[in-house]
């Protein structure tokens, strides 16, 4: 089963940062992520890399 990808406004509710710092992490390479169409979405397993690893 396939997890739920996750919205940018969602991951910076959980990292309790705004939307536009979530855009630069994944800009920067530090959370992975995948375009469908124009919107940004975030795997939660790349959300909880990045909390374990800081990359």
């Amino acid at each position: 089963m396939l997890a739920r990808l996750l919205t940018v406004r969602e991951v910076a509710e959980r990292l309790a940062v705004s939307p536009a710092t979530v855009h630069r992490l994944c800009a920067g390479g530090r959370i992975r992520f995948v375009r469908v169409g124009a919107v940004v979405r975030i795997d939660p397993a790349s959300l909880e890399t990045f909390l374990a690893t800081g990359s």
